[in-house]
This record gives C-alpha cells, structure tokens and sequence, in this order.
C-alpha cells in the first residue's frame, strides 16, 4: 500500500474535493486510519478560530484521524485567488519543507494520506514552485480527476503529459461528471480511455449538491489497489 496519493485536476472547479472525499470515506468506511491536506488553500473565511477553507475542513470531517487544522492546512489565505499571488499579497513565503513536515505527521497517525491539491497541476505556489512540486516532495503518487466539460480531452492530455514529463508517478485518473448538459459526453468518456491510454479508476455520477459519492469511492479505492473491498 502507498502512503498516500496526490489529487490533481485537469483545472480548477473539476471535482477535486467531491473525489477526495468520496475516497477518504469509502476508506474509512473499511476501518482504514485516513489523515488528509490540502497543503495550501486560498478562498477561505474568517472564524473564531482563524482562517478556515472550505475544502479543507470537508477533508477534516470526513478523515477518521484528528490533526490541528494547521497540519490540514497549512497555507491558508483568504481571497479566491491563485495561490502564489494571495502569498504574496499576505507576505508570507511557502515553505515546501514546513507541507513536509505536515505530511510526515499526518503519516505517521495514519494508514493513508489524501492529499488534495489547489486548481491544476501547474498552479503556482510561489514565484519559483508550483503544485506540481509536491508529489515529489511529499514521495506519492498522483491521482488525476477529469472534469467531463468541454475542452476535457486537451485538459487531460497536457496534463497527463505534464505529470510525466515532471517525473511524478500516475496511479490513475477519475472522470467527474461536472456538465450535465455535455453532449456526445459516453464518446468523450471512450476518447479519454483510449487517449490517456487506460480506463478511468472511476467515473463520478452529476449531482447537483456536489455530494460525496462513497460507491464511486469505493471503486476508486479498488482501482488504485489500496485494499480489498
């Protein structure tokens, strides 16, 4: 079993988190320990606690192991803007070495670690790094989740391309059916499998409510050999 896997998407608003935590509860649900990150996450609110991020502490309620919302998340910034500007705009330098650390301490109360990234692969983190860096850093493999629109098969092409050009290891990929209104979408889905060279490890039904999906979960945890369900 790998420690853990790096969920990536094909751009922003694509299903990342409805798939992270469909994943996190179909494995908890098989008494799998489940820590999880969203390294860095700008778009967040302002509570008595401090910032929070929505994703993140979606992440948080689903995972069976309770970390400080630091560890989660620990880049948090306010304006739904890309990450490396709202670093900057805050002043703050993200240190890849201080999401190490997180991580090792979320894998060290753990069996498993979701790790959700923030927009596409190539999303900036900083002026120098960018979301793409993590994988490697963090020693996992990366999950890709297509969000079946318009554009998906140039989305999912260049950034499969893109995920091995950098040298990461790519477990696999999810279709997310985020347009219910696709057309021709069953053609889009078999181009995507022949093209990307391998069928998807699931594919994630529309729901208006963008609700977790623990049996599409459930499939995924199947595909990517993590356990016998």
């Amino acid at each position: 079993m790998p420690i853990g896997i790096f969920v990536t998407g094909t751009d922003t608003g694509v299903g990342k988190t409805l798939v992270s935590v469909s994943l996190v509860k179909a494995l908890v649900r098989q008494g799998v320990r489940v820590s999880v990150m969203k390294p860095i996450a700008s778009g967040s609110e302002h509570t008595a606690a401090g910032l929070r991020n929505a994703d993140a502490l979606a992440l948080a309620a689903a995972s069976n192991v309770t970390l400080p919302y630091a560890d989660v998340n620990p880049y948090c910034f306010e304006p739904a803007i890309s990450p490396h500007i709202a670093a900057e705009e805050a002043g703050i330098d993200v240190d890849m070495s201080v999401i190490r650390q997180s991580f090792e301490t979320a894998a060290a109360s753990a069996d498993f670690v979701v790790v959700e990234g923030a927009g596409g692969w190539y999303a900036p983190t900083s002026e120098s790094k960018a979301m793409s860096d993590l994988p490697k850093l963090l020693g996992i493999p990366v999950l890709l989740v297509v969000g079946l629109r318009l554009g998906c098969l140039n989305h999912a092409l260049l950034t499969k391309r893109a995920i091995e050009a950098d040298g990461a290891e790519l477990a696999g990929w999810v279709a997310n059916s985020v347009d219910p209104k696709l057309e021709r979408a069953a053609q889009n889905l078999s181009s995507l499998e022949r093209r990307l060279g391998r069928a998807p490890l699931a594919v994630f039904p529309f729901v208006p409510q963008a609700q977790a999906d623990v049996r599409a979960g459930e499939q995924l945890g199947r595909g990517l050999f993590v356990l016998s369900f």
